[in-house]
């Protein structure tokens, strides 16, 4: 029953922002205005719909960018007008847009009219993580609701891989067509990065000399009588003991960069900042994670898609991951194999991505014991062999050309 009254009070909600959107309708649509939004609003100039903005002023100055905030205190280019992200200022907003980008669920409720043309451009690509109908019994009747309202406005979805082309029509709630451009934010992680090193190493008081890695675990979410959930692991990682095999396995001076999920961004964790015997810089509120990720050495995430785009670099990336059973539990269940964990083979399962069969380049550790082991053991030579190979096998699209194909198609519309 507490169910079914959320799901009621959120489809009354529903109807009250159909309702500003139709008001909204009054005003005509400008032909020229783009409205862009990140992670509900939590984030900023980041992500996909960064670099593909970023294109499309260098070609055309008079194009008008929107962009939607919770925080005002978001930093953007002046180019780029601010809004709040609230009820009326989206119907207004987005009423009176061309183009819509997002890499988010719209709220529920968005109404989109004829004439205007929405990118999805998701916020993930190739992961470990199920979406959508993928999680089973795990994806609820609301969450099922928003993103059906969403997926029936959208005219197309950013991809980067065959492996999408499996994955997504299945999992989104969305059987439209597909941009198989790449993935616009994976472009500042194709070729030379050497100026972005030295900004980042700058920016946060380190020697240029200095060797980064990141840790960036994803959040936790579960459903619970259909209200969705987001909370954080209480990681078992040992940060010093890592920092000293980095150190012992590659040499130099290692230092470790801290990056939570925009979701999970606010609540930093004291604990681990202040009991740390090294130094750790907190970069959860950077607005956008490649940036950062073009920066860095290496790697340490769970189960965040993360992985992938570090993999491309061809940097050490390694899954550290002590609550596999629980995880797959909340989370419904997973796009790899786990069942062979114990052998350090994982495969992808045939059950979620049956067109593909194709191995997880990285090692999987349970516990600081193994991670360990797989620092110490770690073979640059026959890792960059498996990342070609799962490149191969996804059929990845991996050129730092991904923001132009997809700004080429914004413009098609634009002018139509």
């Amino acid at each position: 029953m507490n169910e079914k009254r959320y799901i009621r009070c959120r489809k009354a909600k529903a109807f009250g922002a159909k309702i500003c959107f139709m008001v909204c309708r009054i005003f005509p649509v400008k032909k020229n205005r783009i409205s862009i939004c990140t992670f509900e609003g939590r984030s900023g100039f980041g992500c996909n719909p960064k670099y593909i903005v970023e294109e499309l002023h260098k070609r055309n100055k008079d194009y008008e960018f929107v962009w939607f905030v919770n925080d005002m205190r978001k930093e953007f280019p002046d180019y780029i007008k601010k809004v709040p992200n609230t009820l009326w200022s989206r119907a207004y907003w987005l009423s009176t847009s061309k183009i819509w980008i997002d890499n988010y669920r719209k709220p529920y409720g968005t109404t989109k009219r004829k004439n205007q043309y929405y990118f999805q451009t998701w916020h993930g690509t190739i992961g470990f993580k199920s979406t959508g109908l993928l999680r089973k019994e795990a994806f609820s009747q609301m969450a099922y609701l928003v993103s059906k309202n969403d997926s029936d406005m959208i005219d197309y979805v950013i991809i980067d891989s065959k492996w999408c082309e499996v994955m997504d029509p299945k999992a989104l709630v969305y059987d439209g067509e597909f941009l198989k451009t790449g993935a616009p934010r994976c472009d500042i992680l194709y070729g030379n990065k050497t100026d972005i090193r030295n900004k980042f190493r700058s920016k946060f008081g380190l020697d240029q000399t200095d060797n980064i890695v990141i840790f960036a675990p994803t959040f936790r979410e579960k459903s619970d009588k259909g209200v969705r959930m987001v909370y954080s692991q209480d990681w078992s990682i040992d940060f010093e003991r890592m920092i000293v095999n980095f150190e012992k396995k590659f040499g130099g001076n290692w230092c470790l960069c801290l990056r939570l999920h925009p979701q999970l961004a606010e609540n930093i964790l004291e604990s681990h900042m202040l009991t740390s015997k090294i130094k750790i810089i907190d970069i959860s509120k950077e607005d956008d994670m490649n940036a950062s990720l073009a920066a860095v050495d290496a790697l340490v995430t769970d189960y965040s898609s993360v992985a992938m785009d570090a993999g491309f670099m061809r940097i050490p990336v390694f899954i550290y991951a002590d609550d596999i059973e629980k995880y797959i539990k909340n989370r419904g269940s997973m796009l790899w194999d786990f069942s062979g964990i114990s052998g350090g083979i994982i495969k992808n399962s045939k059950e979620m991505i049956p067109g593909i069969d194709t191995e997880l380049p990285f090692t999987i550790a349970q516990n600081n014991d193994e991670f360990e082991k797989n620092i110490l053991e770690f073979q640059e030579e026959q890792y960059v062999l498996k990342i070609e190979q799962f490149v191969k096998d996804v059929e990845l699209i991996f050129d730092g050309n991904a923001s132009s194909r997809v700004a080429d198609t914004i413009e098609y519309f634009m002018k139509q």
